[in-house]
């Protein structure tokens, strides 16, 4: 019963660390993204048109 516990004990550890990650993750290294909108290119030549 014991190592049953321990079992269960590194296993909700290893769960928690995931998550904890996932979330690190998410929240932390996506915030350093760039948040500059990206523009058209603009198309060369005239366009002027009769």
């Amino acid at each position: 019963m014991e190592t049953f516990l321990e079992f269960l004990r590194e296993v909700l550890k290893g769960i928690v660390r995931e998550v904890s990650a996932y979330f690190f993750r998410k929240n932390v290294l996506e915030n350093n993204k760039k948040t500059t909108l990206r523009r058209h290119k603009q198309k060369g030549g005239s366009r002027n048109r009769k």
